[in-house]
This record gives C-alpha cells, structure tokens and sequence, in this order.
C-alpha cells in the first residue's frame, strides 16, 4: 500500500525535526572529540619524553579519585549511567561528566596508565546530549532518543566509523536486540559528529590490511579459511570474556582491600608499574596503537610478520584490566582492539594464514564479544579494513559473540535474547543481574560477584 500524502508529509517532518535536534549534539560532541583526540595525542607524547612520569601514577590515580568522590554526582559509574538512564531515566546524566572524564583520562594516559579513549568520548557524547535535552525541554521519550544520539556522535567521531557508531548506540543497551526506533536519529548524529570531528583537523589511525586476494568485490569462498576463521572467533570470544571477568573480579578484589574509593587507584598503580618491571616493556601502557619510543608492540605492528609475542594479548589484558578495575578513567575498546590485533596475530601464525587478516578479525572480534555488539564491530572492519573479507568478519564477530557467554564491559546492558535457549531465565534481565543469579540457572556465567558493577571506567 502506497503511502498517503499526509503520512509522506509526517515522515519528512520527522526526519527534518531530528535532523534539527541531533545537530548541535553531534556538532558538540564531535568537537569535544576532536579536543580529547588532539589533548590526548599531546599528554601521550610527554609521557613518552618523560618516561620517569610513571611514578607519578599513584599520584594521579588518586587525585582523580578525589575529584569524582567529591564531585562526580554519579558520574563514576561511566557508560552503564548512560545506558540505565536511557532503560529507565532516573537521576539524569549530570552535565559534569564531560570535564571530569576528559581530565581523568588525560591524567591516566600522562602517567601511563593502560587505558583507551572509547568510554570517554561516549561519556562526553552523552552527557553534552543530556544537557541539550534538558535546555531543549524535551520529554522524556525523546530525551532516551538524544542520549543515544550522544552515544553514537562520540563513538563515531573518536573512531572515525560513523557507521559503526549509529549501529553500536542501537545495539549495545540490550543483548540480542536491536533499538530501531533510533534509526534516523543515530545515523544522523553519528555521520555529523565524525565530519565535525574531521572538520577540525583531527586524523585517524589508517590500518593498512596488506593481504593478497583474489579480484572481485569480496572474497572468495575458502571452507578452510572460513573454518580457521570461527575457530578463531571462539578464541577471541573467550578473550573478550575473560578481559570482563578478570576487570570485575579485581574491581571487587581493589575494594575489599582499599574501601576507601579514592585510595583504590594507589594500588592499582603500583601494581601496573610493577608489572612494568617484570615484563621489561613499556608496550603496554598507554593506548597501545602505536608502540612507544623504543617498543615493539602495538596495534600497527600486530598487522606486520613478528609485530607482536605470543603473550602480547595476556599482558595488555593484565595492564588495562589493573588500570580500570582500580579505579583509573579512560576506556577498554581500544585496549580490546590490541589484545584482538595481537592474539589473532598469533593465531594467523600458528593457523599458517595470514598474520595481517587475523589481526583484523581479532581487532574487531574480541570487541564484539566483550561489548556484546557483534554487528557493530562487523561494519567496523568494513569501515577499517575495507569490504572483501566482509564474511569473515562477520563469522568472527558472531561466532565471538555467542562463545563470549552472558559476560560484558557494561553490565548494564540488558538481555533481550539469551545466546542459549535452555537459559531462558536470562531474558530482561541485565547482564549485572545475571552474575547474582544462582549457577544452575546459568550454567555459563560466573559466580556471583556483586561488588563488580560499573568497571566502564569511566568508560
């Protein structure tokens, strides 16, 4: 049935009214992008001159800490704020979340903590959204709408993949279950924050996916490589949980030592530069995309032959998981990005593929299984990596996603479609919620952990 005139006419008044609505959203959150991207860059490179700045870390650590105990408003509890605030709207999303995460992760990254930069930008994103909503008046329906715009704004503009960022803001408030009826709003939001981003100046890392192939739009059809690939895919689905259940266990472990929050980041500072002595590398501290003066891995050099160790994937899980557990702000994705980059580099080694291919499905994989959005991260390595391995990326991104289990950075997000059908207890509830619930009702979760919350550090 064609539509009517009338009906025609409502759908391009809504189009053109989000339109409208998501254009300072994205125009604010990609600018806030572009100016932790470039402030980033900047404390980055003093760490790397002054090396000797990470035994400043403690200090850091709990200068921060203070900062969001006495004025973070709830802010510390990161994206799983924004993702409870859009499920059910509560306190609001305080407008102070966008400085105090900027300055927390810029302090983390100037004294080496290992940490990434995805969680900042959303809680940027998010919280310049929800101080818009508020100044707009808008209801609340339509401020769920704004919030997911933000989301999406910040994802796609710290990353460069607008695409990427629309899906990831539908895809990651409830397991199994897409939110459609943000469609227009995300895209939009999305596709404006990254040119915003871009407008300023700001460039993003191009990973260079140097495989030979066949000619044609997409690969051809390899039953040996695509079998080796959902192989993989499992691996990297049990590498995303276990960076999960490790970063909740050692936030539980950091508060039943240190009760006191703000002291929490001491520790978990002494610990990372310990750490630091026992490898013998500064590789994995920082952001880990490019290696540091004088090192030898990181996620660029995980597509070279040799670019990374066989245990280049532990220790960054151990880095970033003590970093963020112990109360420290930044983000996991792109620390995900080089523990996937690194183990699929392994991988492609010991599976006699190439190295460069399986670094890609790692890089992408192990994310979607750990932040439970496997079509996100399939349209983020087309973004990234271009589109002719486009079905493998996909086998390794949802093959990731199911051997992942109910487990996840943002345990906020709610279960709309257990993985398993003989778990249907599991169903509306969040993934929080199904660590307490007892082993027999779910056989593939851990035990219950109730201390381990909001470990999204604030990202």
């Amino acid at each position: 049935m064609f539509p009517t005139r009338s009906s025609f006419l409502t759908d391009i008044g809504h189009l053109l009214r989000w339109t409208l609505l998501t254009l300072p959203v994205a125009v604010v959150a990609g600018s806030a992008s572009a100016l932790f991207l470039w402030s980033l860059n900047k404390v980055t490179e003093l760490q790397w001159q002054h090396p000797q700045m990470l035994w400043f870390l403690p200090l850091g650590g709990v200068a921060v800490g203070f900062l969001y105990h006495y004025m973070g408003k709830g802010s510390d509890k990161g994206n799983n704020l924004l993702i409870d605030e859009i499920h059910q709207p509560g306190g609001g999303v305080p407008a102070r979340m966008a400085p105090l995460v900027l300055i927390g992760t810029l302090v983390t990254h100037l004294f080496g903590g290992s940490a990434g930069r995805e969680g900042t930008a959303v809680q940027m994103g998010g919280s310049l959204a929800a101080m818009l909503a508020r100044w707009f008046g808008m209801a609340q329906e339509n401020r769920r709408l704004m919030l997911m715009c933000g989301i999406a704004a910040g994802f796609g503009a710290v990353f460069g993949t607008p695409l990427t960022g629309a899906i990831f803001a539908m895809e990651v408030l409830v397991v199994g279950r897409m939110q459609y009826e943000a469609l227009i709003p995300v895209l939009v939001a999305s596709v404006l924050g990254d040119a915003t981003c871009s407008a300023w100046g700001v460039l993003h890392t191009v990973y260079h996916l140097d495989v030979a192939h066949s000619a044609g739009t997409h690969a051809a059809f390899d039953a040996v490589l695509l079998s080796k690939t959902a192989l993989a895919g499992i691996v990297f689905g049990m590498g995303g949980q276990l960076f999960s259940e490790l970063t909740h266990r050692l936030q539980r472990l950091f508060s039943q030592l240190v009760p006191y929050a703000p002291l929490r980041p001491a520790l978990g500072a002494l610990v990372v530069i310990a750490l630091v002595s026992v490898v013998g590398t500064r590789d994995y501290l920082g952001l880990g995309v490019i290696p540091p003066p004088g090192g030898q891995v990181s996620v660029v050099t995980s597509f070279q032959e040799g670019g990374a160790m066989p245990l280049s994937w532990l220790w960054k899980t151990l880095f970033t998981s003590v970093t963020l557990a112990s109360g420290f702000k930044g983000g996991e994705v792109t620390p995900l990005f080089f523990i996937g980059s690194t183990l699929g580099h392994v991988l492609g080694s010991v599976m006699h593929e190439p190295v460069a291919l399986f670094a890609a499905l790692g890089f992408i994989a192990l994310f979607a299984g750990a932040a439970n959005t496997p079509l996100a991260c399939t349209v983020m390595g087309i973004e990234l990596f271009g589109a002719h391995y486009a079905i493998y990326f996909a086998v390794a991104c949802f093959v990731s996603y199911f051997f992942s289990g109910h487990s996840g950075i943002y345990l906020s997000q709610r279960i709309g479609v257990a993985k398993r059908s003989t778990l249907p207890a599991l169903r509306d509830i969040t993934l929080r919620e199904a660590r307490n619930m007892p082993p027999r009702m779910t056989p593939d979760i851990s035990k219950p952990d109730p201390e381990a919350d909001d470990i999204s550090s604030g990202g």
